[in-house]
């Protein structure tokens, strides 16, 4: 990019202009309700995890998040992250598949327990189901 004179443009000093607003999600387990905050940090707090042993005696559920228009990778990112105490780079990577394959299985585990996240994974209105393994 040029300016009038025909020299390169010089990008603005870090402090001269008003960063972006990034939205981050804040998890109210007792209520299971995430709501968007303004801030330049949020909390994450993992739902609580059932035992090795309940987990594998009560699994065969699992949590599909499917596609849409509206919610930004960073959006379904952080709403994964609370919701399944996942990794960024896992949450990134079934980002990355509900976006090119229209969904992708997030979490696996009992029932209940998967109703729990799919609640959290649905307020930021994106679609999500909750299903029997196959």
């Amino acid at each position: 990019m040029m300016n009038r004179n025909g020299a390169p443009a010089r990008l603005p000093r870090r402090g001269s202009h008003t960063p972006p607003i990034h939205r981050f999600y804040r998890a109210d387990l007792a209520g299971r309700q995430v709501r968007a905050t303004t801030r330049t940090s949020a909390v994450a707090v993992a739902p609580e995890r059932l035992s090795e042993d309940q987990t594998a005696k009560d699994s065969g559920w699992k949590v599909v998040v499917y596609n849409n228009e509206t919610n930004s990778y960073e959006e379904v990112m952080t709403v994964l992250i609370l919701a399944t105490a996942c990794s960024t780079e896992e949450a990134y990577i079934e980002t990355w598949e509900i976006d090119h394959y229209g969904s992708c299985a997030v979490h696996r585990a009992a029932e209940d327990e998967c109703r729990s996240v799919a609640e959290i994974i649905g307020t930021i209105g994106i679609a999500v189901a909750v299903e029997p393994e196959s």
